[in-house]
């Protein structure tokens, strides 16, 4: 079955300018989400949508060949497993589950490392599972 997208120049070139700002992006959101508006889910959606425009600009292959089931199975589960380190780790210093404030030596320090910890966990979780899921839409019709 031939490809229904014909490789086009202007596309590529585009892509290729667009994708590192979107990337940049995301990283703002990501690191300032917990000042102002944003934070991992959207850091993730962000990061997600440069990567979908890498898989339409320069195909699946290429697409799949960066990110491969195992290494996107395991940040989406490093994600997880990042939210919920942090609420045992609240626990364990004598505070209840996802209390920030024993994470650090004063409640502002606490705050400031337990609400990074949380986004970031959040935000590998969302990319990964969010690109997961179009390569399955994605893939679905090229089988078949």
């Amino acid at each position: 079955m031939p490809n229904p997208i014909q490789p086009n120049l202007v596309l590529r070139v585009a892509g290729k300018m667009l994708i590192p700002i979107i990337l940049m992006f995301a990283l703002y959101v990501q690191f300032h989400g917990e000042t102002g508006p944003g934070g991992g889910f959207q850091a993730g959606v962000i990061f997600t949508s440069a990567f979908i425009l890498y898989a339409l600009v320069f195909g699946i292959g290429p697409a799949r060949a960066v990110a491969t089931d195992r290494v996107l199975r395991v940040l989406a589960a490093f994600g997880v497993l990042l939210y919920i380190g942090v609420g045992i780790a609240s626990l364990l210093s004598g505070g209840n589950f996802l209390d920030y404030d024993v994470l650090g030596e004063n409640a502002i320090e606490g705050q400031h490392l337990g609400i990074f910890l949380i986004e970031l966990g959040v935000g590998f979780t969302v990319a990964s599972v969010m690109i997961i899921i179009f390569f399955a839409f994605a893939e679905r019709g090229a089988r078949p």
